[in-house]
C-alpha cells in the first residue's frame, strides 16, 4: 500500500536476508526509496543484489542495494555519502544488521564475544556517526532499531553472548533517544520475539570457537539442552507466527505521524514476557526524566 505522505528516504542496514530482506520490500511497497545495504555485494551477496533489483523491476518500486559493512566507519561513511549524494537526503535509519549465535556461553572465546558486540553493537554507532550529521542538520528523522525481546522477556540457554549484545544495542538505543530528542529526531524499538521460522536466525548462527569446551556440555548433564531449547521454542511459537509481521510492524513506525511515533513496538507471537517489563522500564525512564526536569527529552523538538 502506497504511503499518502512524501516518501522518505531510508537506509536499512544487514538487508540481505531475514527482517532486514523483508523489511526493505515492504518499506519500498509503501512508497519509500529504500537502500538495502549489506556486506558484499560483488561476491556472497551478489545473487541478492540481483534478487532485489528484479523485485524492483517486477513490482515498480525505489528499491536499491548499497554496499555497507557496519563493520567498517569507512563502508558506512561512503554508504550515507552514497544516497545524499544521489537523494540530497537521508530520513530514516533501520538499524538491522545483527548476527546470532547458539552454543554454551563458556565455549566462545572472548574474541567471540568482542566479535559479536562489533557487530550489533559497535555497527549501529558507526552506522549513527555516519548518517547522523546529516539528520542533525535538517532537525528531523528517525532512527529505528530492531532490537530483540530477548534483552528483557524470557531467555532461555545457548544464547547469552548474543542476548548480551542485544540488550547492549537496546540500552544505546535509548541513550541516544533523549540526546537526538532536542535535535527534532525520534527514536523507536522493535522488538521482535523468536520466530525459528521463514528467517535463517537460526540456521546461520555462529557457533563456539572452542569445540572441545563445546563438547564437555554436550556429553554433561545439560546434554540434551540444545534439543529442549529448539523444541521449547518451536512450540511457544503459534503455527500462524509470520515474520512478515515484523516488516508491516516497521512500515507501521516510519508511516506514523512524525513527532508522534511509538517509542517502543513488540512483535512476538511466543510472547516471553518482554512487553510486560519494557512497558514498566519504559514507565521508569519517563517518570524518572520528568521527575528531574528532563521531560522534554521524551519527545523530538518542532522544527523552530
Amino acid at each position: 500500500m502506497q504511503s499518502s505522505h512524501t516518501p522518505y528516504v531510508v537506509l536499512i542496514t544487514g538487508a540481505s536476508s531475514g527482517f532486514g530482506a523483508l523489511g526493505a520490500r515492504a518499506l519500498a511497497a509503501a512508497g519509500h526509496v529504500v537502500y538495502a545495504s549489506m556486506r558484499d555485494t560483488a561476491g556472497r551477496n551478489a545473487p541478492q543484489v540481483e534478487a532485489v533489483a528484479r523485485h524492483a523491476r517486477e513490482h515498480g518500486v525505489d528499491l536499491r542495494t548499497l554496499e555497507l559493512d557496519v563493520q567498517s566507519q569507512a563502508s558506512a561513511d561512503a554508504a550515507v555519502g552514497r544516497i545524499v549524494a544521489e537523494q540530497g537526503r537521508l530520513d530514516v535509519v533501520v538499524h538491522n544488521a545483527g548476527h546470532m549465535v547458539l552454543g554454551p556461553a563458556e565455549a566462545f572465546t572472548p574474541e567471540q564475544y568482542a566479535q559479536l558486540y562489533d557487530i550489533n553493537v559497535l555497527g549501529t554507532q558507526r552506522v549513527n556517526r555516519a548518517a547522523l550529521p546529516h539528520l542533525r542538520r535538517r532537525r528531523s528523522g528517525l532512527l529505528l532499531w530492531v532490537g530483540s525481546s530477548s534483552t528483557r522477556g524470557g531467555t532461555p540457554p545457548l544464547l547469552a553472548p548474543y542476548f548480551a549484545a542485544k540488550a547492549a544495542m537496546d540500552a544505546v538505543a535509548v541513550g541516544y533517544a533523549g540526546e537526538l530528542a532536542p535535535w527534532g529526531i525520534e527514536t523507536s524499538i522493535l522488538v521482535p520475539g523468536a520466530f525459528t521460522r521463514g528467517t535463517n536466525h537460526f540456521a546461520h548462527s555462529g557457533v563456539p570457537d572452542d569445540v572441545a569446551r563445546a563438547a564437555e556440555y554436550a556429553e554433561g548433564p545439560g546434554g540434551d539442552l540444545p534439543r529442549r531449547v529448539e523444541q521449547g521454542l518451536a512450540a511457544a511459537e503459534p503455527p500462524d507466527a509470520d515474520v512478515a509481521d515484523v516488516a508491516r510492524a516497521m512500515v507501521d513506525i516510519v508511516d506514523a505521524p512524525a513527532g508522534r511515533r511509538p517509542f517502543r513496538v513488540h512483535v512476538d507471537p511466543s510472547d516471553d514476557g518482554a512487553a510486560v517489563v519494557n512497558a514498566v522500564a519504559d514507565r521508569i525512564r519517563t517518570e524518572f526524566l520528568r521527575r528531574v526536569g528532563l521531560g522534554d527529552l521524551l519527545h523530538p523538538a518542532r522544527p523552530a
